[in-house]
C-alpha cells in the first residue's frame, strides 16, 4: 500500500464495520454456523462464505428452509457466538488507530446484534464508540445502505462526508449505495478482492491528522 492509494481529502467522520475490519471473529462465527449448517443438512463448504458481512437473520431467510423461524434461529446462533469469544483478536493496529480518533467523529456499523458486538469488542479489548449501529437498528441490513445512512445521521454528518472501512462485499456495496468513500481492509481475506477502492492490509502503517475541518488519513507514522 502506498499513500497515493488512499483518499487524500478530509472527512467529517470515519465509520467502521466490525468483524473482519477492526477485529477478527471469523473462527468463532464459523464454528457456530458450521454446527447450525450440519443440523440443517447444508453443505458447509459452500454455505460458510455466504454468512460474512450480513445479518444472521438475513442469511437464514435467504435459505427459505421449511419450518425454520429465521428470528429464533438467528437468536440461537447469536447466543452460541457470545459464548465463543476466546480467540477473537484485533486487526493489527486497529486498537491504537481507533483510540487516536476524536471520539465524536467515529462509530461502528455492524451486522452483528448489539449484545454480540459489545461482547466481541470487550474480548478483543477494543474501544467502544459512543455511536454504534447494530443489526437491530435497521429494517434492511447490508448490502442496503440504511445502516451507514443512519450512522451518519446519528453523528450529524452527511454520508458523503464519511470514510467507511469495510471488508466484505455486502458492506462495500452498502457503503457505496450510501454515497460514502471506502477503504477496504484485507487482513482476513484469503483471496484477492476486486475493488476500485483503496485497500489496506491493516492499520499498522496508518495515522490520522484530525483538525477542526475534518480528519485526514495518513500512510506512515
Amino acid at each position: 500500500m502506498t499513500a497515493s492509494a488512499l483518499p487524500t481529502r478530509r472527512f467529517t467522520a470515519f465509520l467502521f464495520d466490525m468483524d473482519g475490519t477492526i477485529i477478527s471473529s471469523i473462527a468463532s462465527a464459523e464454528r457456530a454456523w458450521t454446527r447450525w449448517a450440519r443440523t440443517h443438512g447444508l453443505d458447509v463448504a459452500s454455505f460458510l462464505p455466504t454468512i460474512h458481512g450480513v445479518r444472521s437473520v438475513d442469511t437464514i431467510r435467504r435459505l427459505g428452509l421449511p419450518g425454520v423461524d429465521p428470528e429464533a434461529e438467528a437468536a440461537a446462533i447469536t447466543r452460541a457466538e457470545m459464548e465463543d469469544v476466546g480467540d477473537i483478536a484485533e486487526i493489527p493496529g486497529a486498537r491504537a488507530f481507533l483510540r487516536a480518533l476524536p471520539p465524536e467523529r467515529w462509530g461502528i456499523v455492524t451486522s452483528a446484534p448489539r449484545d454480540l458486538a459489545a461482547r466481541r469488542l470487550a474480548a478483543a479489548d477494543m474501544p467502544v464508540p459512543a455511536m454504534m449501529v447494530a443489526a437491530e437498528d435497521v429494517a434492511r441490513g447490508k448490502p442496503a445502505p440504511d445502516c451507514f445512512l443512519l450512522a451518519a445521521e446519528r453523528l450529524g454528518v452527511a454520508a458523503s462526508d464519511c470514510l467507511v472501512f469495510e471488508d466484505a462485499p455486502a458492506g462495500i456495496r452498502a457503503g457505496e449505495a450510501a454515497g460514502a468513500t471506502l477503504a477496504v481492509v484485507t487482513a482476513t481475506h484469503h483471496a484477492r478482492i476486486e475493488t476500485g477502492h483503496a485497500a489496506i492490509p491493516d492499520y499498522r502503517v496508518l495515522s490520522v491528522d484530525a483538525m477542526l475541518d475534518g480528519i485526514r488519513l495518513l500512510c506512515g507514522r
